[in-house]
């Protein structure tokens, strides 16, 4: 019974101290690392429907005809073309094979749709590089 009783109040005090940062903490860290990653032509990506993003896609710009427009790598499974808009929606589908769903995914962040794959973009002045 002694030894619970001088092991107790250590308990206490570590189950009070949190390192973990707040909603807005985390949100701005996430955000911070996709610019981070887009300048060094990394985003997330999520997958043929997966759940979960991870950073394993690529992205390039290059100057085309109609505008600006991304290269959005896939890994070994190819690449989308998305042209950058100059009319408030962000971003489309360049080949306009399938279109692209954009929402605001956080600030300065959005998210591109399009079939089962999702993009995170910064989207602080419209572009990557």
């Amino acid at each position: 019974m002694r030894i619970f009783a001088i092991a107790a109040p250590p308990l206490l005090l570590l189950a009070g101290c949190s390192d973990r940062p707040d909603n807005g903490d985390m949100a701005e860290a996430e955000a911070r690392a996709s610019r981070d990653a887009a300048d060094d032509g990394r985003i997330e990506c999520a997958l043929e429907g997966a759940k979960l993003f991870d950073r394993t896609c690529t992205v390039q710009e290059m100057n085309g005809a109609d505008g600006t427009v991304l290269i959005v790598g896939r890994g070994d499974t190819g690449y989308r073309r998305l042209l950058i808009t100059t009319d408030g929606r962000g971003v489309i589908s360049a080949d306009g094979a399938e279109p692209a769903k954009v929402t605001i995914a956080g600030e300065k962040l959005i998210e591109v749709a399009i079939g089962a794959d999702r993009y995170r973009l910064p989207a602080n002045t419209g572009r990557v590089n």
